[in-house]
């Protein structure tokens, strides 16, 4: 344990957020996603919601303020008939720490997207549609 870090982030998912640069994404994935078979890595973060792990992420990990949208959402399914509740909660703990405009990514686009993310983090979330990738900043001194 350190003085500072939200014991959610495992030591393994703290390497990982060291390691990615300017530009690189994570995705933040449902217990739905298909995250072992999308994975360049693949980090275990069961037990936990999203919410509470976007929380602890983004009080560690400066979003990228050159991108226009350096949060994305996996889109509803035209057609599909599902509340989406979940992402007014992403967007108060986003607002948090910068206010940036989302972005909403068809179902298929997202998955391609998610396969060339520098990480996927399972989580065991059970809302739908709760899938977010965001895209890493710098930290200026």
């Amino acid at each position: 344990m350190l003085k500072g870090i939200p014991p959610i982030l495992s030591p393994e998912l703290l390497k990982v957020l060291m390691e990615m640069g300017h530009g690189d994404e994570i995705v933040l994935a449902d217990g739905n996603f298909p995250a072992a078979s999308h994975a360049n890595r693949l980090l275990r973060c069961d037990g936990h919601g999203v919410p509470e792990l976007l929380e602890a992420v983004l009080s560690l990990f400066p979003l990228d303020t050159y991108s226009e949208q350096p949060v994305a959402l996996m889109a509803v399914v035209p057609g599909d008939q599902v509340e989406t509740p979940i992402w007014g909660v992403y967007e108060e703990i986003i607002q948090k720490h910068m206010k940036p405009e989302i972005e909403y990514v068809e179902r298929f686009a997202f998955y391609e997207r998610a396969k060339k993310a520098y990480a996927i983090v399972a989580t065991s979330e059970k809302a739908l549609y709760a899938n977010v990738i965001l895209k890493k900043g710098v930290i200026s001194s």
